[in-house]
């Protein structure tokens, strides 16, 4: 059994999260979710919250779900459209600041459907 869940437009750079998401590629899920509770990465807190929606959607498909036997499977930071914002500079000039965004896919799984 697997479930997934995606999230889109977050603010941050796919890089950043990046990070964080090879942390706990291939870990299972009550360890990812120790890894993304004390990881100091501001990225953590928002794939912690996106890993809660998997695991929901995932015991919304199977109300009698183990945790223990789950594992995070898939998961990416692809990178989004940039945000351009501009700030004044000397002599009248404009100053372009881009201001990164990703989409986050999660994908957990049991592992008796790997085996």
């Amino acid at each position: 059994m697997e479930a997934t869940a995606k999230l889109k437009f977050v603010r941050g750079s796919a890089r950043k999260a990046r990070l964080v998401l090879d942390t706990i590629r291939n870990k299972s899920v009550p360890e990812a979710q120790r890894l993304l509770k004390f990881s100091r990465r501001r990225s953590a807190a928002i794939i912690n919250k996106l890993l809660d929606s998997a695991i929901a959607n995932a015991q919304q498909k199977e109300p009698r779900l183990d945790l223990e036997t789950m594992y995070v499977s898939h998961a990416t930071a692809d990178e989004g459209p940039q945000m351009k914002r501009y700030m004044p500079r000397a002599q009248g000039r404009a100053f372009m600041i881009r201001k990164p965004t990703c989409h986050i896919a999660l994908k957990i799984a049991s592992q008796e459907e790997e085996e």
